[in-house]
């Protein structure tokens, strides 16, 4: 009885551990290289956490050295005049009810521009990649970017 037992506990333990990687590598937490759309070069790296169920995402890093030490002065909003890297970019997704491979909801900002979209992230290729949609009004009228899953 005692073999049976462990063998049941051994199977349960892991089972719950490959659901556990399975929910982390399908949810948008983690740290993600962004791409330029035009260059198709890294830009930066943003770290997303999830805290009580809200998402946030933070430029932890720049690529481009130049830039190091630029701040929003696009932003309009309590961003303006911070600097990029450490720059609370995402703000406000939650799960969407719908579909339960998609977070939206919030919004995500271009400290390029200065520029706030509405936005929607969907892990793909088994969270390997995380399709960032940024818009206004309509999910119809915008663009995606592919983010690559760093950790």
């Amino acid at each position: 009885m005692k073999p049976l037992f462990a063998t049941a506990v051994a199977l349960g333990l892991g089972l719950s551990a490959n659901l556990a990687l399975a929910q982390t590598a399908t949810s948008p937490v983690g740290v993600w290289k962004t791409i330029d759309d035009e260059s198709k070069q890294e830009r930066s790296t943003v770290r997303i956490s999830e805290v009580n169920g809200v998402m946030t995402g933070k430029i932890e890093k720049i690529t481009d050295p130049t830039k190091q030490g630029a701040k929003c002065d696009e932003c309009a909003d309590d961003r303006k005049g911070q600097p990029i890297i450490g720059l609370t970019i995402i703000r406000n997704v939650k799960k969407n009810t719908g579909d339960t491979e998609l977070w939206d909801g919030g919004d995500i900002l271009d400290p390029s521009n200065g520029k706030v979209y509405r936005v929607r992230l969907r892990p793909i290729d088994g969270g390997q990649k995380l399709e960032v949609r940024g818009f206004i009004g309509m999910p119809l009228l915008g663009r995606t970017q592919t983010w690559i899953r760093v950790e």
